[in-house]
């Protein structure tokens, strides 16, 4: 391994009244909004259980929070470090409810590593990885699997992002040269079946589109800081959105400037998997009885389910995987 990894983690309490009422207070008609953006699991501490258990060798857990904290919480753990929105963010993106514009500011977190692992709250790291599953000989471990991303919901705001991060690429690099230069990257084994997509991509120029595996994702900070001196006025822009909106751009224009730019290691697919919460809950309970990946993403994105029947269950089926208490809590 080269140099230490930290882990980031990004969290909200939708249920915290101060939070809720000034939230409100700058909420407009048209602005993203929805129960599944906020809501707390209640499963966090699932969380640091698997990172203690799986990946002790991770150096530093930055916990990023507008200022609450779950009650459990041990602060005083000595590889726990609590990064409050202003500690970092300018102050003009302040407050702030897009987590758009707290993920493309990252790298301002005082103290954070060079090479540093972003997690959503709802991905888990459920079974033994090693830090060269995240970064090898210095660079991120990532897979490049290009799609065709052809948005089939005009409402879905999700794909208007991920075409907002591509047209910043489109204007920076060449995919033809990218490939040519970085082939055994972009042609890698690793990738299994999923290189056929590589494969039959190749010969359209342009990149229009990358698989989104819904992991978390290693980063370099050179990376965000090349982007943002790039295109400053883009990510500015997205960063001063309160709300989430259609103009944004999201994380993943770092992961696609790391392919792009050839700063990528490949990285079988197979290692983590997703589940949509009220959709895939076989899966999701047979992955976890019985783990055949190391990550697993638990999405929260269907208002409609029954909300506290589905954290309950997944709650019990986390106690029987994680059941020991974590330094992390007291």
């Amino acid at each position: 391994m080269s140099g230490k990894i930290d882990f980031v983690i990004t969290w909200v309490d939708g249920s915290d009244p101060a939070w809720q009422k000034s939230r409100n207070s700058f909420l407009k008609t048209g602005d993203e909004d929805g129960p599944f953006l906020y809501r707390d699991w209640e499963n966090l501490q699932y969380w640091f259980r698997g990172i203690e258990k799986y990946t002790p060798w991770v150096n530093k857990v930055h916990f990023v929070t507008c200022g609450h904290l779950p009650p459990w919480l041990n602060t005083r753990h000595p590889r726990l470090n609590i990064v409050k929105h202003e500690d970092f963010m300018p102050e003009k993106y302040l407050p702030t409810f897009n987590s758009h514009s707290i993920e493309i500011n990252l790298h301002r977190i005082k103290g954070l590593e060079e090479q540093f692992v972003y997690f959503n709250d709802d991905t888990f790291i459920i079974d033994h990885m090693q830090p060269q599953d995240f970064f090898k000989q210095g660079l991120p471990c990532a897979s490049s699997i290009t799609c065709n991303l052809s948005p089939r919901d005009p409402d879905d705001p999700f794909c208007h992002y991920l075409i907002n991060d591509l047209a910043i690429i489109n204007r920076h690099f060449s995919k033809r040269n990218a490939q040519k230069k970085h082939f055994r990257k972009w042609f890698s084994p690793k990738y299994g079946k999923m290189l056929l997509r590589n494969l039959y991509f190749a010969p359209i120029s342009g990149f229009f589109g990358f698989m989104t595996f819904h992991m978390p994702n290693s980063y370099l900070i050179s990376t965000f800081k090349e982007v943002w001196e790039k295109e400053y006025k883009t990510l500015d822009a997205a960063a001063a959105h309160k709300f989430r909106t259609i103009s944004d751009v999201n994380q993943y224009v770092f992961s696609y400037w790391q392919f792009a730019a050839g700063n990528f290691y490949p990285r079988k697919t197979d290692c983590g998997r997703f589940f949509i919460a009220g959709e895939n809950d076989q899966e999701l309970l047979a992955s976890m009885s019985s783990p055949k990946c190391q990550m697993i993403c638990i999405n929260d994105s269907r208002a409609e389910i029954d909300f506290e029947a589905e954290k309950a269950m997944i709650k019990q089926q986390f106690n029987k995987l994680l059941p020991d208490r974590s330094a992390f809590e007291l």
